[in-house]
């Protein structure tokens, strides 16, 4: 998929901010461990250790709710957007551009209700933006750093489902407010964030 940033100033892709805390000192040391090399090699370190090392909230029925990067890390636990916004921190602390990507998925099975999926777009040399999905794997769920195939976690095929093609230098409000709001994996999952549509001026945290 092309996708579109939403901001062209590139340095917001770069940004840190109380989310993704990349200035944190955990986060900047974790950065440092995952870093040297080519930018793909560094991406591909980052992409492995959050989708491997940080456990998925729901799939490990693991508390508390993280939001912030420098959480999600202490925590070694998160939502996929918990999961995004470390990814994001060691990205771009590594120099590397990155942004938060979302779908629409159904909870479960073809019927509503829905909600949001993130994950995360990052600028890699000689190809540009490309999406990775670091939620974690499971039976059913496959996803990998392939590049230039992107393989994400879901794929779109029930109604209402959809990939919003826009690369968001912050998380969505939306999803920044349940994280906040629900300090549970099983609070979180009884009210995940939804959004009917994702536009480049969508409200962003």
């Amino acid at each position: 998929m092309n996708r579109i940033r939403v901001d062209p100033d590139r340095r917001t892709y770069l940004a840190s901010d109380p989310i993704v805390d990349h200035d944190h000192p955990r986060v900047r040391a974790e950065a440092l461990r995952l870093g040297g090399g080519d930018g793909r090699e560094v991406a591909a370190r980052c992409f492995e250790f959050v989708r491997d090392a940080i456990e998925h909230s729901f799939d490990h029925r693991r508390s508390p709710t993280t939001l912030s990067a420098s959480e999600v890390l202490e925590a070694r636990t998160g939502y996929c957007y918990a999961k995004s916004h470390l990814l994001v921190a060691l990205l771009r602390a590594n120099g590397l551009s990155a942004g938060f990507c979302y779908q629409r998925l159904t909870v479960a099975g073809a019927l509503p209700p829905h909600c949001l999926h993130g994950y995360v777009a990052v600028e890699l040399p000689g190809l540009g933006d490309y999406a990775i999905d670091a939620r974690g794997n499971k039976p059913g769920v496959d996803a990998s750093f392939q590049p230039p195939l992107e393989r994400l976690a879901f794929p779109i095929q029930h109604p209402g489902e959809f990939d919003a093609p826009f690369i968001y230098p912050r998380p969505l409000a939306v999803v920044a407010r349940c994280l906040r709001e629900h300090p549970t994996w099983d609070a979180v999952l009884a009210n995940l964030p939804d959004a009917e549509s994702l536009g480049p001026d969508a409200r962003l945290a």
